[in-house]
């Protein structure tokens, strides 16, 4: 049985800094592609971040672009998403994915079967 949680969301002033986690079990992260996403009150959810088996390409949604960062630690089975510079509007359930059968990397949503539960990040002054 796949699971994926995440933890590492919290509160953090405009500017600040957090990283996220998301543990597997039940599959071994480096074999398939993950990613990021994220949902905020009352708006779509939204791609944040993705890599490919391997992290061989990685690709970033385009209001995360030069702040955020995925990475993964193949011998914890884990893969975080370190997020700078953090605004206001980075502020939603920020949700991990990943999918046996995807060939690259995707930030549909739709790409992806297995999904954690998500953790709460908050920027606010």
């Amino acid at each position: 049985q796949v699971q994926l949680v995440e933890s590492g969301g919290g509160s953090v002033q405009p500017g600040g800094s957090l990283r996220l986690s998301c543990a597997a079990s039940g599959i071994t992260l480096n074999y398939y592609a993950v990613a990021w996403f994220r949902q905020a009150p009352g708006k779509e959810r939204e791609g944040v971040s993705c890599a490919s088996s391997s992290d061989y390409s990685t690709n970033y949604g385009d209001s995360v672009k030069g702040r955020f960062t995925i990475s993964r630690d193949n011998a914890k089975n884990t893969v975080y998403l370190q997020m700078n510079s953090l605004k206001p509007e980075d502020t939603a359930v920020y949700y991990c994915a990943t999918d046996r059968s995807l060939l690259g990397s995707s930030l549909m949503s739709d790409d992806y079967e297995y999904w954690g539960r998500g953790t709460q990040v908050t920027v606010s002054s």
